[in-house]
């Protein structure tokens, strides 16, 4: 089966690609460096000729409002067309838990106006929603340096290892298309701010971590429901204190 993953070169791309393609089948790794651009449409044609499924990896290079939404809605109206034309089968596509709880954050709409684009495309689709990734943790807490202090709330969130969430996106991808949305989250969900204070412990940063009801995650706050799943998501195997682990021991 051809499977063209655009977005093949990054994080959950790269190890989806990998894991395809040692299952048989034949996968084009799409980006803008491969000549294949969501943006311009340049190399969409040709990259999709002849694909049964194709899988939507491609971020937004910007968390500004606006640039993401005009992302987002360049990108998914050019890849549906190409994929209407290609007569593609499976449209998958990889959003966010949460996306649709915080309409406040700017980057969230965004993904919600593509999943709408998916949704009216009349391409059969699966809609996979992600928690956060362990490896885009640092990032959160960085987002939130307060002078000598990390301010964080000590919502509950539920991370997935990105090997885990490339192992149900290539399930998903080789499955029929449910035509609705799926959940995908880390085996075990955990405030915050605790995450937080792991994951710098682990590299010896001793900067303190407050928890703050009132911090904002990219100008929200949160809640306990917030950023984790609803009833029934597929759990991944690794817990992040053995992430951290084995992250740590490769440093």
């Amino acid at each position: 089966m051809k499977i063209v993953v655009i977005g093949g070169s990054g994080l959950i791309g790269t190890k989806l690609v990998n894991r395809l393609r040692q299952k048989g089948h034949e996968v084009v790794a799409a980006s803008p460096n491969s000549g294949v651009n969501t943006i311009t449409g340049e190399g969409l044609a040709e990259a999709l000729a002849g694909a049964e499924v194709v899988v939507d990896l491609a971020n937004s290079p910007s968390f500004e409002d606006k640039a993401a939404l005009e992302f987002f809605e360049t990108s998914g109206r050019n890849l549906l067309a190409a994929e209407a034309a290609a007569g593609v089968g499976h449209h998958l596509a990889l959003s966010v838990v949460g996306a649709d709880r915080l309409p406040a954050n700017g980057y969230l709409r965004a993904k919600m106006a593509q999943e709408n684009l998916i949704k009216a495309s009349g391409i059969p689709y699966t809609i996979v929603r992600s928690t956060q990734f362990f490896e885009f943790i640092d990032r959160i807490v960085e987002s939130c340096v307060d002078g000598d202090v990390i301010r964080l709330s000590p919502a509950l969130l539920q991370p997935i290892a990105a090997d885990d969430a490339a192992d149900a996106m290539a399930d998903a991808a080789l499955g029929a298309p449910v035509n609705g949305t799926i959940e995908i989250a880390g085996p075990e969900p955990c405030p915050l701010d605790k995450l937080a204070r792991m994951l710098l412990n682990a590299s010896g940063d001793r900067r303190e971590v407050i928890a703050d009801v009132h911090a904002r995650y990219y100008g929200t706050e949160l809640n306990d429901r917030s950023l984790t799943p609803g009833d029934h998501p597929r759990l991944g195997s690794i817990r992040f204190e053995d992430w951290l682990s084995r992250t740590s021991a490769r440093r």
